[in-house]
């Protein structure tokens, strides 16, 4: 019987019912996952008023489940390659549900903080897993799009965040908004029995029968018909000789480790702390909290579309230029919002493109963390990548509540958001040095073992 590679027999049958399948089903994964972190910069006033926190408090409130988020990405890495993609997945779901809803009783700050760190961590093992399986489940030439439409699934969770604080807040309070969070508890049940762990963590594992067996699934889910494989004609890269952490750091992985880490933590950088103080910002500015809400739902609404586009340009011009280019047109848009006159009507379009812009960059990254490293450590590279990337993410809220507490203005607490932007753009250019279009990733392996050999 003929061999044959897991790349070359999901390739064949192209985008397919079940490459469908799966984009729906993790992107219902990252729905609640963006709604549990944005629903914090939604309810931030009013959190504020009643605790009488000062604005370092406040910016710390998006802060928490960030710290979180580095933990849980960090183990969620090692854990998915070593006991599989599923059980990580629907594990870190059901546990930043059942960690939010305590939320609704918090009694004081540092309730609030302990429960948000801890529900973090479940926070921090979803998105990573979920780059992962949409790198391990699509066809080669349409990898980097489905990586960044699984991205834009988290956008949308940000908008419906929006949409749910806009209309709970005002009536019932919010706390309301935290409960409601509980619900992706449901979801994970649910994932565990209709999802599957994916052919190249089986293959990876030695368990060849297991990986004819979920390609036999998706070829009869793609064309209804089912070719006999033989497990033995199975081709597998050879395997890193290191693994786990300490591989990322190695010479022959350092750069591409050191090129999505700067790039990734610049992107959280500024994406997460413009969303965490957007809407305050807004409402010190004078808007009234709906228009203030509108801005940041606008904004956000505008990162959906960006996360679809970065994935086709991609596809056309290759990850490194697309990624240079993405930070240096986000510096461009955080100058347009900070010096935008306080009028509704221009701060909408310059709020837009700034959204488009910001969430453009810090997705360009994605492909690129999955791609960069083999099965063996696959997941461990996006995990610590994306945990890194948290760190800045984390440290943006506060540091922007300290800049915000100097009484320097708004402009200059926006235009403070061109240093990440620059940096990500010259990381990105120093260390993203292979172009990764075009290629399975059993052809990134099987290139990167013979430069290590």
């Amino acid at each position: 019987m003929k061999n044959f590679t897991i790349s070359e027999v999901i390739d064949s049958f192209g985008v397919n019912k079940f490459t469908w399948k799966v984009f729906f089903f993790l992107g219902f994964a990252m729905v609640f996952d963006g709604y549990d972190y944005m629903i914090v910069s939604y309810t931030m006033p009013q959190i504020k008023a009643e605790w009488g926190l000062t604005a370092v408090q406040t910016g710390s409130l998006s802060s928490w489940s960030l710290f979180g988020l580095i933990l849980g990405g960090a183990i969620a890495g090692i854990l998915s390659d070593k006991f599989g993609r599923k059980k990580t997945l629907t594990f870190s779901i059901a546990t930043y549900a059942l960690l939010t809803i305590p939320i609704y009783f918090a009694p004081s700050f540092a309730f609030f903080a302990v429960f948000r760190v801890l529900a973090g961590v479940g926070l921090g093992a979803c998105i990573p897993v979920v780059t992962t399986i949409f790198s391990e489940s699509t066809p080669t030439n349409r990898r980097a799009l489905f990586i960044t439409f699984g991205m834009a699934w988290m956008i949308v969770g940000w908008v419906t965040a929006g949409l749910v604080a806009t209309a709970i807040v005002p009536v019932f309070g919010w706390r309301l908004c935290y409960l409601i969070g509980g619900i992706p508890f449901l979801y994970a049940c649910l994932l565990f029995f209709k999802m599957h762990e994916t052919a190249y963590w089986f293959a990876n594992k030695g368990r060849n029968q297991e990986a004819c067996e979920i390609l036999a699934h998706i070829e009869k889910t793609a064309t209804g018909k089912v070719t006999e494989r033989d497990p033995n004609a199975l081709v597998i890269p050879p395997k890193a000789k290191v693994v786990g952490p300490k591989a990322l750091f190695t010479k022959e992985y350092r750069t591409i480790t050191a090129g999505v880490w700067i790039t990734y933590f610049c992107g959280c950088f500024t994406v997460y702390g413009i969303n965490a103080w957007l809407p305050s910002l807004m409402l010190e500015k004078g808007f009234t909290l709906s228009s203030a809400y509108g801005l940041a739902i606008a904004q956000n609404g505008a990162a959906v579309i960006a996360n679809c586009s970065t994935g086709f340009v991609a596809e056309i011009i290759g990850r490194r230029k697309n990624l240079i280019m993405s930070y240096i047109v986000a510096a461009g848009a955080v100058v347009l919002v900070a010096i935008a006159p306080t009028h509704f009507a221009i701060l909408l379009f310059t709020n837009i493109f700034m959204g488009f812009a910001i969430n453009y960059a810090i997705t360009a990254v994605q492909p690129l963390m999955a791609e960069g490293y083999p099965t063996e450590f696959r997941n461990t590279g996006v995990s610590w990548c994306q945990a890194f990337g948290r760190l800045g993410g984390a440290l943006a809220p506060i540091v922007a509540g300290a800049v915000i507490g100097m009484g320097l203005g708004f402009t200059m607490s926006f235009l403070f958001y061109i240093i990440p932007c620059i940096i990500g753009a010259i990381a990105a250019f120093l260390f993203v040095k292979r172009e990764t279009k075009g290629k399975s990733l059993d052809q990134l392996a099987e290139e990167q073992s013979k430069v290590t050999a």
